[in-house]
């Protein structure tokens, strides 16, 4: 864990996976890579055990400009 950095706490449960921690916490499974470097002492299995106490580091996610987005990722306005 990198010091000054804040991180949230998060128990296993069986079954789980890197992708799905990013997902939960990130809401983009691609971005497990954080976890994996904040939990030096846990091994890159497939799946973990229930019970492995792991640190999911906050970060601040910056907005994009809808304008460098293509148009299938721009938001779409409510009721269409």
């Amino acid at each position: 864990m990198t010091q000054g950095q804040q991180y949230i706490l998060h128990i296993s449960k069986a079954g789980e996976r890197w992708d799905l921690l990013a997902w939960r916490y990130y809401g983009d499974p691609t971005d497990y890579q954080m976890i994996i470097m904040a939990n030096p002492g846990i091994a890159i299995d497939p799946v973990f055990e229930a019970g492995l106490s792991l640190a999911v580091p906050i970060v601040q996610k910056s907005t994009v400009a809808s304008v460098d987005l293509p148009p299938w990722k721009l938001p779409h306005p409510a009721g269409v």
